[in-house]
């Protein structure tokens, strides 16, 4: 029983045991899994930003991806402070992989440029442990070590300069106010800001000139990825240097405006160094390929600024550095400001705007017109380039043209000897087979008639032996008289045959030398027939050749052929698209220039229906290219827009049917002549109507603007007389407040006149100004007409300045005059007015060429009328509240009874009031669409 006991007990306490364990290891699990909402935000946030951060730096030799740096710097804004950058930065392999350190210092350099201010101090902290990874890497002999430790201490000294100027933020940008106010206006907070803004510019230099020094033509360059590795932490860089340039410049022209010029001898001299390793720098980064789509590099002059000459300071040009728009980013909106500002006082206007910033806005504008006029030139030299090389081509053409033409020619003179070459061979080599024919049988018959004399001389050989024999044997035995008789006759027989049988000799020589002359002359033909064989060999490898280069010229002129259609087609496609560019309306031309260029368009179509060669398809898009864009230019000085249009929309087919044509010239593209043709006259019939239209309106407009302006002035003097007598009879006539307030409306509104005048003088000084720069050789009446949008847009100015003075005037007569009138149609008056001034200052502006003295002026006076219109209103809001006080009447006699009729009674008349008010702004909205809709045709009943 004890022992079933003890095992129960042992089995309870195994069972109590893994219970135990099991709730041990889940409770941790369960927890985890109740994070709050906040937590597991933050958790999310970190991962998030551990995964950017680590993406950004990483171990493989290329640039840095801006979309991880940018994650990472709007991680510092969400949390406000960079702690997770950099508790992400310190786990990774920094101390042991170069890349990554040096992707690091790239980053680090990026949010302390463009992330939450408070990055910067929280950085603070980690000086020491860049201090120690660029010693680290600095021991190693690799170029990486070398710029790795110059970064990290252009790192560290940029951390410390902002330590010992917290007003100063990351990215350097500072206006000349934030500069002041920076320097407590203190000459030796200037000095040593210079001094601390030097050394920071010698570290940027230093890295600078490293990194161009690591680069090689072979491997690391702009083109390749470990180049640009190495290039782009030149990007803030580049940023930080313009800055301090600027800061640098600014310092020392306010140090040389307070201290001696020889107490600053240091200062100017290593600015002077820096000036020029600075230009070398942006002059080394512009030229780089890599750099054209990432950053507008600031280019500086070419000799630095003359600090002992303070009126340097206002030729000085800011330089701007320019970034691509980021995507993530919305894209700012531009700031707009009214020419006139109705609502605020002359203080707070004055307060808003100082010179310094319209200084800076200037000279950005300056910069800006000037890189503009860069890009124009650069623009102008690439056209003339490209019209070089393709003249350098079409004469190229021409040449291999040329050399095809000879080459075809002695093509056909081989193929002609060749042929020659050939039949004389063939009538050669049939002559020699007859003629061996004929040798072999005259051999043969030689031969056999040889045999048969052989065989003859034989057989006399034989009877001569037979003789010879017979005669010895007759000797021998003395034969008799009669015998010896036989035998001379058998003797002169032997010498008959003897001498048969030597002339058959003599006959077998001759035949036997005749038989070695033929055979040595037929060896002799077979030679020449040999000869002629290799001849033919030799003529049909040369004609391979031949038909090789040719084709081979005929591909390089189909190739050139297709490039020069497509540049062709190119440049007329430009010509087209530029029409409907709206920078392009205001270019004009005269309608003389336009018709020579549509005769010379009609002469190229007549010669390129004759033939068609690439020079005349370059001529003729070229010459079209011309006729569109100066048809378009001479649209632009119809008066009627609709009719422009029409001729813009006409030059446009000219071009679309100039495109056809160069699709179709290698086929029978007559129809399309025509087609083009018909365009062409249909415009240039266009253009004589316009002539028309010009010739009858331009002495009209001419006289019509200057009559609008005498009008306009004779209104403004008017209204200025006539304010002034209501004024004179006003202090006769009137006493208490209205005489006050009649003063102070009366003389708001003779500054107001005053400061109008001063303005319309300012504007015609500048309009016959604009006039006499534009005009030319020709009359002013002929500048109006040609510029007849803008002498349209002067005139109705004119008129609506006019009107707006004799509205006012009548307003301030009512108001004073005591004709039941109210301040607040003065007011009104005063909007209108100002409205008009306005429309007439931007008429005056919108042809004025910047930088005028005139046209300075004229804003000068442009201020003025918005102070003083600031000042009417202040006036005439100061005159009701005036005028509402006297009126207030005493409600504490009134019986109870009273005081809710009267209540009753003012909430009836504010509805009517209220009504009455929607109903005038609706009969207001109606009369200036009204206004609107009759100002053209107002226009042109004053033409007529």
């Amino acid at each position: 029983m004890m022992q079933s006991f003890g095992n129960n007990v042992n089995e309870f306490w195994n069972h109590f045991t893994l219970y135990f364990k099991m709730s041990s290891l889940s409770l941790p699990r369960v927890l985890q899994q109740r994070k709050t909402s906040l937590e597991q935000e933050r958790e999310n946030f970190e991962k998030t930003q551990g995964v950017s951060i680590s993406k950004a730096i990483n171990q493989v030799e290329n640039p840095v991806k801006e979309k991880h740096v940018r994650s990472a710097i709007l991680g510092t804004f969400h949390e406000k402070c960079a702690e997770t950058f950099w508790a992400v930065v310190l786990r990774l392999p920094l101390q042991e992989n170069r890349i990554a350190a040096w992707k690091f210092c790239h980053v680090l350099h990026k949010i302390l440029r463009e992330g939450h201010p408070q990055s910067i101090p929280d950085s603070f902290r980690h000086v020491g442990y860049l201090e120690d990874l660029g010693k680290l890497w600095g021991h190693l002999r690799d170029c990486y070590g070398k710029l790795i430790q110059e970064y990290c201490s252009l790192l560290t000294v940029k951390i410390n300069f902002h330590r010992r100027n917290p007003r100063i933020p990351g990215n350097l940008i500072l206006s000349s106010a934030e500069l002041d106010t920076i320097g407590d206006n203190d000459v030796n907070n200037y000095f040593q800001l210079c001094v601390e803004m030097f050394d920071y510019m010698d570290e940027i230099l230093t890295l600078q000139k490293s990194i161009f020094g690591s680069l090689d033509m072979s491997r690391s360059n702009s083109m390749t990825s470990c180049g640009q590795c190495r290039l782009a932490p030149l990007i803030p860089m580049i940023q930080d240097s313009s800055q301090l340039y600027d800061c640098c410049v600014k310092l020392l022209f306010r140090l040389h405006a307070s201290l001696p010029p020889d107490l600053l001898a240091g200062h100017r001299a290593r600015f002077l160094g820096q000036f020029k390793l600075l230009r070398a720098f942006y002059q080394s980064a512009s030229v780089l390929q890599y750099f054209k789509t990432l950053i507008q590099i600031p280019s500086l002059p070419e000799n630095p600024p003359n600090f002992l000459i303070q009126s340097d300071f206002g030729t000085y040009v800011t330089p701007v550095v320019i970034l691509p728009p980021e995507e993530e980013l919305p894209p700012e909106l531009p700031e707009t400001g009214d020419l006139v500002d109705l609502v605020t006082s002359p203080s707070m206007s004055n307060g808003n705007t100082s010179p310094d910033i319209l200084a800076e806005k200037d000279s950005l504008i300056d910069h800006l017109q000037t890189e503009l006029s860069r890009y124009h030139t650069e623009m102008t030299t690439m056209m003339k380039e490209h019209q070089r090389e393709m003249k350098e081509l079409s004469e190229r053409i021409n040449s291999l043209e040329g050399q095809l033409i000879n080459k075809n020619s002695e093509l056909l003179e081989e193929k002609r000897i060749k042929e020659e070459l050939i039949q004389q061979a063939e009538t050669a080599v049939k002559t020699q087979e007859l003629e061996k024919k004929a040798e072999e049988e005259k051999f043969q018959k030689l031969k056999d008639f040889y045999t048969k004399l052989r065989d003859e001389h034989i057989v006399l050989i034989r009877q001569k032996a037979d003789v010879d024999r017979q005669l010895s044997t007759m000797k021998s035995l003395e034969l008799d008289a009669n015998e010896k008789a036989k035998l001379e006759e058998l003797a002169r027989e032997l010498a008959t045959l003897q001498a048969s049988a030597d002339a058959a000799n003599e006959q077998n020589m001759i035949l036997e030398s005749r038989l070695d002359f033929i055979t040595k002359e037929k060896c002799q033909k077979e030679n020449e027939i040999q000869d002629l064989l290799t001849q033919k060999d030799d003529l049909d490898v040369r004609l391979q050749l031949v038909n090789k280069e040719l084709k081979d010229s005929q591909e390089f002129l189909k190739m050139q052929f297709t490039k020069v259609l497509g540049e062709s087609h190119e440049i007329v496609k430009n010509a087209v698209r530029e029409v409907d560019n709206p920078a392009f309306s205001s270019a004009t031309c005269s309608i003389d220039y336009f018709t020579n260029l549509a005769e010379g368009l009609e002469g190229c179509l007549g010669c390129l229906e004759q033939t068609v060669t690439i020079e005349q398809i370059i001529r003729l898009a070229h010459r079209t290219a011309e006729f569109v864009l100066f048809g378009k230019a001479t649209s632009n000085t119809s008066p009627d827009i609709e009719f422009g249009e029409r001729m813009g929309s006409k030059c446009k087919e000219v071009g679309e049917e100039c495109i056809k044509l160069l699709c179709d010239c290698k086929l029978d593209s007559s129809a399309n002549v025509s087609m083009m043709k018909k365009s062409i006259a249909d415009l240039v019939t266009m253009v004589v109507s316009l002539q028309s239209s010009l010739q009858a309106s331009s002495v009209s407009v001419g006289d019509l603007v200057e009559t609008e302006l005498a009008a306009m002035d004779k209104a403004i003097e008017e209204a200025a007389k006539k304010i002034e007598e209501m004024l004179s009879h006003s202090r006769q006539a009137d006493s208490g407040i209205k005489l006050e307030v009649n003063e102070k409306i009366l003389d708001s509104c003779t500054g107001l006149m005053q400061a109008i005048k001063i303005l319309i003088q300012k504007s015609r000084i500048l309009q016959a100004e604009i006039v006499a720069q534009g005009k030319g050789t020709a009359s002013v009446k002929e500048f109006y007409a040609r510029n007849h949008q803008w002498t349209e847009g002067l005139i109705s100015a004119a008129k609506a300045v006019a009107m707006g003075a004799t509205y006012l005037l009548e307003a301030a007569d009512e108001v004073v005059g005591g004709g039941g009138g109210k301040i607040e149609m003065v007011i009104a008056a005063v909007h209108g007015i100002s409205a008009s001034t306005a429309q007439l200052v931007a008429a005056s502006k919108v042809k004025a060429k910047y930088g005028s003295n005139s046209l300075y002026e004229l804003t000068t006076a442009s201020k003025g009328v918005t102070q003083a219109t600031a000042g009417v209103l202040t006036t005439a809001k100061a005159c009701v509240q005036l005028v509402e006080q006297s009126d207030d009447f005493d409600v504490t006699e009134l019986s109870p009874y009273n005081v809710k009729r009267l209540e009753m009674e003012a909430q009836v008349k504010v509805l009517e009031l209220e009504n009455l008010l929607a109903k005038e702004r609706l009969r207001l909205a109606a009369l200036r669409r009204q206004h609107y809709a009759l100002a053209p045709e107002a226009d042109q009943l004053n033409q007529v």
